[in-house]
């Protein structure tokens, strides 16, 4: 049976066995930093076979940074942590889909490589807008010192002098560390969409231009949906000369799919609802002129003509052709009003919601702005929670609606209060929808010295999930019969390091008791649900899906998704569980190595799996 690795997918290996199809004449062996031949990318001879598309020489337009490689190079580099349930922080954790991910975000990308390759519709993200302030809540200055950034990008040797001058408008080392912060972020993030996913990008002033240019060379340029303006602030700033200035109101969101946008199509939501005030044997109706002007270049004496004994005078004319305005006579859809003039009737049923265009300037009826966010958190967890700017549910709500179906999975790896997650609740009630939210929030803790530590928050965690409760509270509370069925729940996973002991020691470090200690390899602190999670993670399964846990012959049997996985972890499997399980034909099934005492009685699982379930993968941890 194989061994799970948990660890992360190496993306640079994945890459080079891409390359390899396309171009096996340029791989090559080379010995890595840990000594151990691997294959590799001859990039003279790549380079010499893509002659046609290369710029040679140093001389080509590119945007970069100091740092841009180490950016590359970290995404790819893969990890062996994982993330551990956490149910007493959790709600509704047997029925809920919804995930809250408490870590580091860039971490949790790459431990949700393979559960969640090309599943997420939308990525919705609120980064730091690197406004040099950085007080609490989020650290918002990513600059470097002046002497990190002299070394690191040459403009220095290392006696200190000078190599060359730079002729930048603005000084590139307030820009490079959060350049490459966003970098490697966008890149893991891609993965995880679907071929018809959006990724929409919240920003300021700063760093749009840098953003937009990041998002080019991930994405591609061509696939730019579009970006929006939005007003955040309603109200003006009157300190000193302020007033006498020009005002920065405005925030975008930078929009790009995974695919080509040309053969994508967005739901155009319902604008005002209209009202139909009259009413006759035909049903509600509203009315509405069927003349217009006749006057200039709008002038058509062809359209004058007599419908039951009506003819428009010489300043208008009809604005559809004599059939048409003759069947609308004829079928009660025109009536004479008490002033003379004819009009049409709309009647109720025979009309369909009239339809708000997306425009790229949002109205703020449909965005709301920043004070409407704070004002929706303060609602929920009180005003002592230290967020100066929060965006408005109205603004998610609406991005929302527009960028996703109603069963997909919508994720936010810059969480922060978890707006997003009250804006997916409040859209699936109102339109009785399944849309299912992951949110990754950095373990941040409160200021000891700030306001929301004295009221009684530890973490900016603890402040988004008291805002998730309340909020799915209050959308019950509101409608309860309508909201029966939402899923107002989160499962809480934290990163930690791996649920596997370091079992690689130097042979004078062992002892007897360590040799002793090394029978299991599965850390003591460890659980079976840390154990399960870890495998569906590692197997690329979703951590979203339901399970549920059966008691057999002493030990534990846990079935995910009624047989996308089985696990069971107990230290000693007796052949029966090995029998029901395979008689559930699981897609896959998971046991603990140790859980058999020889090879002969791995053999044993494997035969029976064969006989019983011969489709299942088996593996041991």
């Amino acid at each position: 049976m194989d061994k799970l690795k948990f660890e992360t997918p190496d993306m640079v290996a994945g890459n080079i066995e891409k390359i390899e199809v396309l171009f096996p004449a340029a791989i090559t062996e080379m010995r890595g930093e840990d000594g151990q031949i691997r294959k590799g990318i001859n990039f003279e001879v790549l380079k010499q076979l893509l002659s046609r598309d290369v710029v040679d020489g140093d001389e080509c337009y590119e945007f970069t940074w100091v740092g841009k490689k180490a950016a590359m190079a970290e995404a790819a580099r893969p990890i062996t942590k994982t993330l551990r349930p956490v149910k007493e922080d959790s709600r509704d954790w047997d029925t809920t889909q919804n995930l809250y991910i408490e870590g580091d975000n860039l971490e949790v990308l790459k431990i949700l490589q393979e559960s969640y390759l090309g599943k997420v519709k939308m990525i919705y993200i609120d980064p730091p807008y690197n406004t040099g302030s950085d007080k609490f809540m989020y650290p918002d200055n990513f600059s470097m010192d002046k002497e990190e950034y002299d070394i690191v990008s040459g403009r220095v040797d290392e006696y200190g002098n000078n190599i060359f001058a730079e002729n930048n408008n603005s000084d590139p080392r307030f820009h490079s560390k959060w350049c490459s912060m966003i970098y490697e972020r966008l890149l893991l993030s891609r993965n995880l969409l679907s071929e018809d996913g959006v990724i929409l990008v919240s920003i300021g002033d700063n760093e749009l231009k840098n953003l937009q240019a990041i998002m080019d060379e991930i994405f591609g340029a061509s696939n730019q949906v579009c970006y929006f303006v939005w007003k955040s602030r309603a109200k003006p700033t009157n300190a000193g000369n302020a007033r006498f200035r020009p005002q920065k109101v405005s925030e975008y969101i930078l929009v790009y799919s995974k695919s080509n946008p040309e053969t994508q199509i967005y739901n155009v939501i319902a604008a005002k609802e209209r009202t139909y005030p009259h009413e006759d044997e035909g049903g509600k109706f509203r009315t509405t002129t069927i003349l217009t002007s006749n006057r200039g270049t709008f002038r058509r004496e062809t359209m004058r003509f007599e419908s039951h004994g009506y003819s428009p005078n010489e300043d208008f004319r009809w604005k559809a052709g004599k059939e048409t305005i003759d069947r609308l006579y004829e079928t009660n859809h025109m009536f004479i009003n008490d002033d003379g003039v004819p009009m049409e009737k709309k009647y109720a049923h025979e009309e369909s919601d009239p339809l708000y265009p997306i425009y790229t300037y949002i109205d703020s009826d449909l965005s709301g702005t920043a004070e409407n966010g704070k004002s929706e958190l303060n609602s929920l967890v009180g005003k002592q929670h230290g967020f100066d700017t929060v965006k408005p549910v109205q603004l998610l709500k609406y991005m929302t609606q527009t960028f996703t179906d109603k069963g997909g999975i919508i994720l936010d790896f810059f969480s922060g209060s978890g707006t997003i997650a009250q804006a997916v609740m409040e859209q699936n009630s109102e339109d009785s929808a399944q849309r299912k939210y992951i949110l990754v929030q950095i373990e941040e803790r409160c200021n000891p010295d700030g306001e929301a530590f004295r009221a009684g928050f530890r973490t900016v965690c603890d402040i988004a999930k008291k805002r998730i409760r309340q909020a799915g509270d209050k959308i019950k509370a509101d409608n309860p019969l309508g909201t029966q069925d939402l899923d107002i729940g989160f499962r809480v996973f934290r990163v930690d390091s791996s649920n596997m002991k370091d079992v690689y020691y130097q042979p004078e470090e062992l002892n007897q008791q360590s040799i002793f200690n090394l029978v299991s390899n599965i850390k003591d602190d460890r659980t079976d649900l840390d154990l399960l999670y870890a495998c569906l993670l590692d197997w690329g399964v979703e951590i979203h899906l339901p399970h549920t846990s059966t008691g057999l012959d002493g030990c534990t049997v846990h079935n995910v998704d009624n047989g996308a996985l089985m696990a069971c972890f107990s230290p000693n499997v007796p052949r029966s569980v090995v029998e029901y399980m395979a008689k559930q034909q699981p897609l896959r099934a998971v046991f603990r190595d140790s859980a058999f005492a020889s090879d002969d009685a791995k053999i044993n699982v494997t035969e029976i799996f064969k006989n019983l379930s011969p489709d299942t993968k088996v593996k041991v941890i």
